[in-house]
């Protein structure tokens, strides 16, 4: 929600060819934070004994594996819970949600002033 408050035009992606989706920055930006938050949380469900693949999923018969309504919400409220939690980073405590916003204003400066684009990166 962060990318469409921001001066960008989530039209235009860097890293996603923009002719298939009429949005590709917002995959651009998720693809930064995907094995930090959206993989974490995956595999914390599984580990956790939280998504059952017999009442969680469903295969429709043109193919596929998908969470059904139940395993989205219990997906998207831990989801949620990730990108409120706080962590500290370069010895400042920031949410997931602060460093995608400074993500975003990273960008900004590097299409507005023409600054050195540095992606995030996280190290254990």
């Amino acid at each position: 929600m962060e990318i469409y408050k921001s001066r960008l035009d989530i039209r235009i992606g860097f890293l996603h060819a923009t002719n298939r989706r009429a949005e590709s920055l917002n995959l651009d930006v998720a693809e930064v934070f995907r094995p930090v938050i959206a993989e974490r949380v995956v595999f914390s469900l599984i580990n956790r004994h939280m998504l059952d693949e017999q009442r969680h999923f469903e295969i429709p018969e043109s193919g596929g594996v998908y969470l059904n309504k139940e395993g989205k919400k219990i997906f998207v409220t831990e989801f949620e819970e990730k990108i409120h939690s706080r962590i500290t980073t370069g010895g400042v405590s920031a949410s997931y949600g602060d460093l995608i916003k400074l993500e975003l204003q990273k960008l900004t400066r590097r299409f507005e002033k023409g600054e050195e684009y540095k992606a995030f990166k996280y190290f254990l």
